[in-house]
């Protein structure tokens, strides 16, 4: 078997892979046209921002708790249960957009709804890939998630734009709901086994217990900061698409699903690369950093919506192959009965960082504006490469 797809050799990884693709496809395609329908009912970067935060949030919030759950209770039923709450939210928010019914307030409501859930989810269902692959093809299965995740990202937002232009947003909302069923469906056909048993000491105990182990981790500590810091350097590019698309390059909904697109297929190059070839790891987390920088420096002064599809696929291919080799490298030095609570503090480190970055960079974007905070961003990548190197150098 080709290199680049081993860990589809096993039949649990290669069911669920395949439904993932057409679900994340769905929800790229919301995150757009939720993206829109605030900008359009608002032409706020504030409030844009500020929904941002509400949707994220959980996540830094209640990641912890999460955690201690993903090491108590059998993952699977974690993961199916927050795909059938994914389906619901997806559903009421079609229903009251396509209704005329949709406010801001509900939005937010619902907007925090799926924050909380996706705290849950994040942690269990990275938490399964060892259970699905093994220990030897872990570092492929990410990779290839990541890939999945990223060719999702081109495939949503493309249909999302066009859509957004030709049936409103509450259509998007509609096929998101939809696609959540094959992968409820997969998960439930799943064969491999799961080893949780019952724990009963304090659910207090078991989280500091949690935060000690990666804490006292040090390499394990310095990823977690490195993709903190990757992350909030991406939060202004990601939260004023619209800006760009729409008042900057004057290109509208499709501009917004091309930018999208663009960075999505910049991923897919990269973590493909990083899948089939491995490598050194640590030497990928400091390249990727660096080329990051250079990417949302190029998209922070385009002075072309062409030039900026260029440079948004350069912070696809840098951001993501940062993440997948980070995901990669905890995942690989941590004992299995901590990788609930670790992977929940990584889920923190990637979309936990996502409520501070996206407010700040709405507040930014209203006194400075939106390239100038792009720029901010662009600095803290370079930042995050300092720290990495830094770190390197001491190991």
């Amino acid at each position: 078997m080709d290199p680049l797809f081993r860990a589809l050799r096993h039949r649990d990884f290669r069911l669920f892979l395949a439904c993932q693709v057409v679900s994340l496809a769905g929800t790229w395609m919301q995150g757009l046209a939720q993206n829109w329908l605030v900008y359009r009912l608002t032409d706020s970067t504030l409030l844009m921002g500020a929904i941002g935060f509400c949707q994220y949030a959980p996540v830094l919030l209640l990641g912890p708790l999460a955690g201690v759950a993903a090491d108590r209770y059998s993952r699977r039923k974690i993961v199916i249960a927050a795909q059938s709450l994914f389906l619901f939210q997806a559903a009421a928010l079609a229903t009251l957009t396509l209704s005329g019914a949709i406010t801001i307030p509900l939005i937010v409501g619902l907007a925090v709804f799926w924050g909380a859930v996706n705290a849950f989810d994040i942690p269990a269902r990275q938490s399964l890939y060892v259970r699905m692959v093994g220990p030897e093809d872990l570092p492929n299965a990410i990779a290839l998630n990541s890939m999945t995740f990223n060719a999702a990202r081109i495939v949503g937002p493309s249909f999302a734009g066009f859509f957004v232009a030709l049936f409103g947003e509450g259509v998007c909302f509609a096929v998101n709901a939809a696609t959540f069923a094959g992968v409820i469906a997969a998960l439930w056909s799943m064969r491999s086994p799961e080893t949780q048993t019952a724990q009963h000491d304090p659910a207090w105990q078991r989280l500091r217990e949690g935060f000690s182990y990666a804490w006292n981790h040090p390499r394990v500590r310095a990823l977690l900061t490195v993709s903190a810091l990757a992350n909030l350097a991406m939060a202004p590019s990601n939260l004023l698409g619209p800006v760009f698309a729409g008042r900057i390059f004057e290109r509208g909904a499709p501009g917004l699903g091309m930018l999208t697109g663009a960075l999505g297929l910049g991923a897919v190059m990269g973590t493909a690369f990083l899948a089939r070839r491995g490598g050194n790891l640590p030497g990928v987390v400091l390249g990727s950093t660096l080329t990051n920088f250079a990417g949302l420096a190029a998209y922070a002064a385009a002075p072309t919506f062409e030039i900026a599809l260029g440079a948004m696929g350069v912070c696809g291919f840098s951001i993501f192959r940062t993440l997948s080799a980070v995901n990669t490298l905890v995942q690989t030095s941590i004992e299995d009965e901590y990788r609930g609570r670790v992977m929940s503090l990584y889920s923190m480190s990637v979309v936990g960082m996502a409520p501070f970055g996206n407010l700040l960079a709405g507040v930014a974007a209203d006194v400075a504006g939106p390239r100038a905070t792009v720029c901010g961003g662009a600095l803290l990548a370079l930042a995050a490469a300092l720290f990495w190197s830094r770190r390197m150098k001491q190991s």
